[in-house]
């Protein structure tokens, strides 16, 4: 089943390509990626934390990229085998991962850290000067008297 079709208003904007591929990504069902969980939180007015439970994971087996306005973890696990026995039962996750973030205008990965199988990805919204509101003083004109005209008087 397929929604709305954004395509048309592709051909009559410019500038706002990303802002429909965004609108057409959210209609489409989410493909249940439920691995690894994560938390988004607000530590500031403009910093933010992403907070992903990575056990098992050391530091060369993720890797964190941020291109186009789109953060990628990835997590490969290297084979390991058991020392002087066979698994019974395998209950902790081996599988490979990968989860996009997509990131607003202006953010960027300022720091990553793994502490106790949760990986921490800070995040900085730094809008430019040129960007952020000014406020502009208004200057009152100065009150002129009014001119009078001239005007010369024919004598006929």
């Amino acid at each position: 089943m397929r929604h709305v079709d954004f395509s048309p208003l592709y051909r009559s904007t410019v500038g706002f390509d990303r802002l429909f591929t965004m609108l057409d990504s959210l209609a489409q069902p989410e493909q249940a990626q439920t691995y690894p969980p994560y938390n988004i939180e607000r530590t500031g007015e403009n910093t933010y934390r992403i907070t992903m439970a990575v056990a098992g994971f050391d530091e060369t087996e993720l890797s964190i990229e941020a291109h186009a306005h789109v953060l990628s973890v990835k997590g490969e696990k290297n084979e390991e085998t058991a020392e002087g026995g066979e698994f019974l039962y395998r209950g902790i996750a081996k599988r490979a991962f990968e989860r996009r973030f997509q990131l607003a205008d202006h953010v960027e990965v300022t720091a990553a850290s793994l502490k106790n199988g949760l990986l921490h990805i800070d995040l900085l919204r730094n809008i430019p000067e040129a960007m952020k509101p000014r406020k502009i003083a208004i200057a009152a004109e100065p009150v002129e008297a009014p001119k009078a005209i001239e005007a010369q008087v024919v004598n006929s």
